[in-house]
């Protein structure tokens, strides 16, 4: 019996449109299914419009440092211990809208058809009689294979009072919306005229952008809307019930962004779960932990729960559950003639992990279900400030895995010339190699870090060996230096701890001084 497509995405997130575009381009017969009323590309919309947020931050930010380096701006005192420059949000808005639809418009479902893919929006659900196929808009389409890229949304917590007080999340903030059932809070105590004029301000980005927040949840999303809303003068509080904020990163790593967090004004509460929310006066009350934190916006950065409602999966046999939907490591679902990609998997929320997977989903449905996923040598970052950048194991999981045979090597930013130049001294570089130079993973934490960890995920996934890079001499002065140095202080190390290397170089120069007698 024939079908009707070579391959079906459902989901206009940025994977589903990655793979959609890529199936069209080997001139396979595509469909890609847009749900109504589904926020599927959140991920690579927000992704977009958070970096940018985060960059105009760092330009605030560097107006702050700007008498460190003998120049004086004219910015407004609040007050004795914060001066803020003036800030137009409405032309910030301006500027972020601009970046977004200039990234956004490349690979938009949009432009799909052009390239040959037909694009139907509505709702869909899968059925299997009298085959399997995806019936949306009364119509039943077939393929030989079926791609999930719904993407996700985040969890909203059972917190008594959330709902009646209101809540943003980081998509209402992408979006200029707000989720708002209670009154409006007001604007936050300590506020001046000087800080921003409200008529330059638009309706909707006036609550997002001053006052108190709390952000509940210390995920990278998290993380990096706290430290830009504090760039933007507002009060932040970072509330979670984890021990440390990235708890799934390196922890000497993350210790350090929890520092530069807390210096920059960000005050951190872990262990602190929230357990309820009331409204007193117009104002928000937060119960964490043992803490009451008055706040005029509550941010919820919580975990994602996936946009699979109505697909009716368990008719077709595939298992799921609202934060996890069970595939192999080809991206077969329990239906092997279903794939999935994106948040589903391995629970980074990270526009380009999810077009990798991608990637090996539509080679082995439109081919041959063949090719695995390997996650050990892609890299990722997360864009506040010390940028932190990773790729590979940590070192608790090095350890776990290979015991004595680890060696946790470090060298730090401030022993860069050109960090000294920048006044970006915060940071190292920290790799974690066994004995034979074989690199099992790497973690950067300071300035343009994501810049810096493709080299070491490019070592990793083509086996190089440490001394390999430390043989390579660097362009200086430069930031990658950072890579080499640390190279070649595992070399230094490696002969320090060499006794017999030592007695025999110490012998070899004895002998040849002694030629010259």
């Amino acid at each position: 019996m024939t079908v009707d497509y070579d391959f079906i995405v459902i989901g206009g997130s940025t994977a589903g449109t990655y793979a959609a575009l890529a199936a069209a381009h080997l001139n396979a017969r595509v469909a890609l299914v847009e749900p109504e009323g589904v926020q599927s590309n959140c991920l690579g919309y927000g992704a977009i419009y958070s970096l940018t947020l985060t960059q105009i931050g760092q330009f605030i930010q560097q107006v702050y440092k700007a008498p460190e380096f003998g120049i004086q701006p004219q910015i407004a005192e609040l007050s004795e211990h914060r001066k803020v420059p003036s800030i137009n949000l409405t032309e910030v808005r301006e500027w972020v809208q601009t970046v977004v639809s200039n990234c956004s418009e490349r690979n938009s479902p949009a432009i799909l058809p052009s390239w040959g893919v037909d694009v139907i929006t509505g709702k869909g659900e899968f059925c299997r009689r009298p085959y399997l196929g995806f019936v949306v808009n009364n119509r039943r389409l077939r393929a030989r294979a079926y791609l999930i890229a719904t993407g996700s949304r985040p969890t909203i917590p059972d917190i008594q009072g959330l709902q009646a007080i209101g809540y943003c999340t980081p998509a209402d903030i992408w979006q200029e919306g707000r989720v708002e059932t209670g009154e409006s809070g007001s604007e936050g105590e300590g506020k001046s005229e000087q800080d921003v004029t409200p008529e330059v301000l638009p309706p909707k980005l006036l609550p997002q952008l001053q006052g108190s927040w709390v952000v509940i949840g210390s995920g990278s999303t998290g993380i990096q809307l706290a430290q830009t809303l504090r760039r933007f003068n507002c009060q932040v509080t970072l509330v979670t019930k984890a021990p440390q904020i990235l708890i799934k990163q390196d922890s000497e790593a993350s210790g350090l962004l929890q520092a530069q967090l807390e210096a920059e004004g960000i005050e951190i509460l872990t262990q602190s779960p929230v357990t309820q929310v009331r409204q007193i006066e117009n104002k928000k009350w937060i119960q964490a932990g043992n803490r009451a934190i008055e706040a005029d916006e509550i941010l919820l950065a919580t975990p994602q729960q996936l946009n699979l409602e109505s697909l009716n999966l368990e008719g077709v046999g595939v298992k799921f559950s609202q934060q996890d939907l069970q595939v192999n490591k080809k991206l077969q679902t329990t239906n092997p003639r279903i794939y999935a990609c994106g948040d589903f998997t391995n629970g980074y929320q990270f526009a380009h992990i999810a077009e990798y997977e991608a990637s090996i989903a539509l080679k082995n449905a439109l081919f041959a279900p063949v090719f695995k996923v390997n996650y050990q040598g892609i890299p990722w970052a997360i864009y506040c400030e010390p940028q932190l950048a990773g790729v590979g194991l940590t070192e608790e999981q090095a350890r776990e895995r290979y015991g004595k045979d680890v060696l946790a090597i470090r060298q730090y930013f401030k022993t860069l010339d050109k960090a000294q130049a920048l006044g970006a001294t915060t940071g190292f570089c920290k790799l974690l190699v066994r004995h034979n130079g074989e690199i099992l993973g790497a973690s950067i934490v300071g300035a343009e870090a994501s810049e810096l960890i493709g080299t070491l995920a490019l070592a990793m996934q083509q086996k190089i060996k440490l001394s390999a890079i430390a043989k390579l001499p660097h362009a200086s002065p430069t930031l990658s230096e950072i890579v080499h140095k640390t190279a070649m202080e595992w070399q230094r190390q490696r002969l320090s701890g060499n006794n017999n290397l030592k007695n025999f170089l110490e012998f070899f120069f004895n002998v040849r001084r002694s030629w010259f007698n």
